[in-house]
């Protein structure tokens, strides 16, 4: 039988799951009195995730169309047959590959990202996840949960380093696609909010007890990063160019940027928030020019004082490397500002 995904099984540069449970322990600690969580720069969601059970509402916000429709499949709290989608699973896990024709995965991600048959499947899979959504044969909550558990499995079995940058070349291509449904998580009457917003302008219209903020630190744009699962999610087949086969540029975050320590000025400004919760990795001074940090670590503690009161914890924690970066002694950052407490 094949087993179910959860939220946490995907590769995710700057994922936080390895973390998770010293950032509940220090939430705990010290952000008392707290029943709302906003999750300003989700990414995996896998934080979020992890807190459910300590607060009674959510927002989680992400620009990327692929975690705005993972969330959807993992968080909101609609109903969904899943007799039907198992049906459909191990339909699709039935298919002669080698019998399907050609299509626009196979065309442009064919023994690059996947192997040649896997991405036939991949790609006949998506079409009739669209298919049947058109047809009203599934509804927006079964939709999601189809397509995201198509990009958690094949995310699986990508011939990659853990992201979509680009594939590795010389080397023989896995042939095991399995598709695996996910498995949503139950909130327990809980309710969630759920964006895909530019993170600066959202933080003006929303309020909540907590803001927990991880933006992306160095030029790693991450609509590039997972410009696969991007084209896969949107499904507009773009024309894709480079050894990478990119679509053309679109959500690129200021936070890559130089522009990055304005940006997240104006951002804690416009928090609407008891506690701003922020994450920092020390990679600024790396060897590599797209692993250094866009904002320093004072930049940080200094636009956090002006809110309120900021403590900072420290975890060793090893960093995301692709090769190319030389660092040693890494370690996490956390910030907990109490908005409104300063310091005499």
């Amino acid at each position: 039988m094949v087993k179910n995904l959860n939220i946490n099984n995907r590769r995710y540069t700057g994922s936080k799951y390895k973390l998770v449970e010293w950032i509940r322990e220090l939430l705990k600690e010290h952000c008392a009195d707290c029943g709302s969580f906003f999750d300003v720069f989700g990414g995996t969601g896998v934080v979020t995730a992890s807190v459910t059970d300590m607060y009674q509402s959510f927002i989680i916000n992400d620009f990327l169309f692929s975690n705005e429709v993972i969330y959807k499949a993992f968080f909101l709290q609609e109903a969904y047959d899943r007799e039907k989608l198992e049906r459909m699973a191990k339909a699709y896990n039935g298919i002669d590959r080698a019998k399907l024709e050609s299509n626009y995965v196979s065309e442009n991600y064919g023994d690059k990202y996947f192997k040649m048959q896997d991405a036939k499947l991949i790609g006949h899979i998506r079409e009739d996840i669209e298919t049947q959504k058109q047809a009203g044969a599934i509804t927006d909550k079964e939709f999601c949960m189809l397509l995201a558990s198509l990009l958690y499995s094949f995310d699986k079995s990508a011939n990659t380093v853990g992201h979509y940058e680009a594939y590795i070349k010389g080397k023989e291509i896995r042939g095991d696609f399995t598709f695996s449904l996910i498995e949503p998580i139950d909130l327990q009457g809980k309710g969630i909010a759920i964006y895909r917003e530019d993170a600066n302008e959202l933080a003006k219209r929303v309020e909540a007890d907590i803001a927990f903020v991880d933006p992306p630190y160095n030029s790693r744009q991450y609509s590039r990063f997972y410009h696969v699962m991007e084209t896969i999610t949107k499904w507009d087949k773009p024309p894709l160019v480079g050894t990478a086969m990119k679509p053309p540029e679109e959500n690129m975050s200021e936070y890559c940027r130089n522009a990055a320590p304005k940006a997240f000025r104006d951002l804690v400004e416009h928090l609407n928030v008891k506690y701003i919760v922020v994450t920092y990795n020390n990679t600024y001074h790396s060897k590599s020019t797209s692993s250094q940090n866009k904002i320093t670590l004072e930049e940080i503690r200094e636009i956090l004082e002006t809110r309120g009161r900021t403590l900072i914890f420290e975890k060793a924690h090893p960093c995301f490397n692709a090769g190319k970066t030389e660092f040693s002694d890494h370690k996490e950052f956390l910030f907990i500002t109490e908005v409104g407490e300063r310091d005499a």
